[in-house]
């Protein structure tokens, strides 16, 4: 479980291809390697992966074909930075919002509008996804939880601040990049239970 308050900005060392349509991915990343092990979950542009080893600042990590083919994972190329954040600690705040690191699905950047203060972007996203999006609500993109600002049938806004433009990959990407998705998990379970469709104790509906 994360929180979508990215610690640290890294880097795409190599990937490398394992057979099949798996691949391995090194990246670095000095802070969040800095107490990490084998087995430990790192979110890289929202997507949890388990660390397979980790030398010198430096951690690999699976990627199966499956998450290939679901998130914006396939199209990482050795330099591309990489928003990284570890695995919550029980006991620590949550400054986000409860993010599994379980991509819903790939949006893309649709326009930038620069303000003062802050940028407005808007993105697109799968209609299939449309509906757990709300006003005020949350949302994690690329890994960053953010408060939807607008929201239309197939799209919705965010304004970033300097912080999250300058510390994470959302202030270089443009039109056109895609960007991972996955939506607030509460709205998922409210909708499953309103519709009848979670069994309840013992299997019982």
């Amino acid at each position: 479980m994360f929180t979508g308050i990215v610690e640290e900005l890294g880097e795409v060392v190599r990937t490398t291809e394992t057979g099949g349509d798996s691949a391995l991915v090194a990246i670095r990343g000095p802070l969040v390697t800095s107490d990490a092990r084998h087995g430990d979950s790192i979110a890289v542009n929202g997507v949890c992966l388990t660390v397979v080893d980790v030398d010198g600042g430096v951690f690999t990590a699976d990627v199966m074909g499956e998450t290939l083919r679901r998130t914006a994972l396939g199209a990482l190329r050795p330099g591309d930075p990489v928003n990284l954040e570890r695995a919550a600690a029980l006991g620590s705040r949550l400054g986000g919002h409860l993010v599994q690191g379980h991509v819903d699905g790939v949006g893309e950047i649709v326009a930038r509008e620069p303000a003062a203060q802050w940028e407005t972007v808007r993105f697109r996203l799968p209609a299939a996804l449309s509906r757990y999006v709300v006003e005020k609500g949350s949302i994690t993109v690329d890994g960053v939880s953010l408060t939807v600002a607008d929201v239309g049938a197939d799209w919705f806004a965010v304004g970033l601040i300097p912080t999250t433009l300058k510390l994470t990959t959302l202030g270089a990407k443009g039109p056109g990049d895609p960007v991972n998705l996955e939506v607030d998990v509460l709205a998922k379970y409210v909708e499953r239970l309103l519709a009848g469709g979670a069994p309840g104790p013992g299997g019982d509906r």
